[in-house]
Parts: structure tokens; C-alpha cells; sequence
């Protein structure tokens, strides 16, 4: 059963198409406990979950949109805001907080020219501090998708970057 409010539905990001999320509502269509489902699909589908999008998830579910935007805002796997090609994490914990995290956050800061949650200007960066990686025993480190680089320096750590930034230049 299609949902004729997809063509009612205006978002402020013209690249939402929410048709490319009606086979995750019809999956999951009357399954209990389905909302982190949903929003783990939207937010692999858009890249980000902006405002417009989470009340369109809400009026699709027909859960309330409080509750939509209190599991968005408790779990830091989702965003609501566009990010880089490549997510910066930085783990804050107290093992690379006393190991020198400060150091690694503002050489990410100054080589990438942006502040915690920006998109640097090449559309490459975007970085996050987080409470912990779970990582102690290689702080400080950070994590970049799915890989962990730990026992950082200033240097180290701007390498890391501009082996990133090469990467991608040459693809």
C-alpha cells in the first residue's frame, strides 16, 4: 500500500526523496519497537536526519514526534545535521583525555579548519567529540568509519588526514 502523502510532503532538503524510505515503513508496519529501525535506514538513506524528515517519520509510524526526536537526540549514532564524507570521532574519554585528546582535537581543528559538528570546506571532514571509543590502552585515539587510529600526536594525526585527503584526490 502506497502513501500518497509522499507527494504532500515538502522538505526543506530537496535531495529527501521519502519514497526511497516506504519499503522500511512497509517492513516494518505495525512491528513494536521498529523506531530505531526506521531512523538507522532514513539516516543511511539521507546521511543526516533533519527536523522536517523526523515529523514525516512521525506521521508515517504514527508515534509521537516527542518521542521520535527524544530517541534521535539520546543515541549519538544519529545526527540532524548534514556531515562530511568522512566522520571524525574523537574520543574524549578520561584515558585520551589525559593522554593528550585537547592536542589531537585542535590539530583536527586547525588542519581542517572547522568546528566540532562543521563540514570542512572541501566537504571531506566533519569531526565529533564522543565520551569514549573503548579503546584506552591506544589513547588518545580517534576513529574515522570504521577505523580506530590511536596513540596519537599532533603530527601523527594530521598525517592521518592528508593520507585521507590524498586518497580521495586521487579516486
Amino acid at each position: 500500500m502506497e502513501c500518497n502523502c509522499i507527494k504532500e510532503w515538502k522538505f526543506a532538503d530537496p535531495k529527501i526523496d521519502a519514497g526511497l524510505l516506504e519499503p522500511t515503513f512497509e517492513k516494518y508496519v505495525g512491528v513494536e519497537g521498529s523506531l530505531i529501525a526506521v531512523l538507522q535506514k532514513a539516516q543511511d538513506l539521507y546521511g543526516y536526519l533533519p527536523v522536517d524528515l523526523l515529523a514525516y517519520i512521525s506521521h508515517r509510524t504514527g508515534i509521537k514526534p516527542s518521542k521520535v526526536i527524544g530517541v534521535v537526540t539520546f543515541y549519538t549514532q544519529f545526527r540532524m545535521n548534514p556531515i562530511g564524507k568522512h566522520l571524525i570521532l574523537i574520543c574524549q574519554g578520561t584515558a585520551c583525555h589525559v593522554n593528550g585528546s585537547a592536542d589531537v582535537e585542535a590539530a583536527i581543528r586547525g588542519h581542517i579548519g572547522v568546528n566540532e559538528g562543521e563540514i570542512s570546506e572541501d566537504g571531506l571532514f566533519t569531526y565529533n567529540n564522543v565520551a569514549c571509543l573503548g579503546c584506552c590502552s591506544l589513547a588518545p585515539a580517534i576513529m574515522i568509519g570504521d577505523k580506530v587510529y590511536g596513540n596519537l600526536t599532533r603530527e601523527k594525526t594530521v598525517s592521518i588526514l592528508e593520507e585521507i585527503k590524498n586518497k580521495e584526490a586521487s579516486e
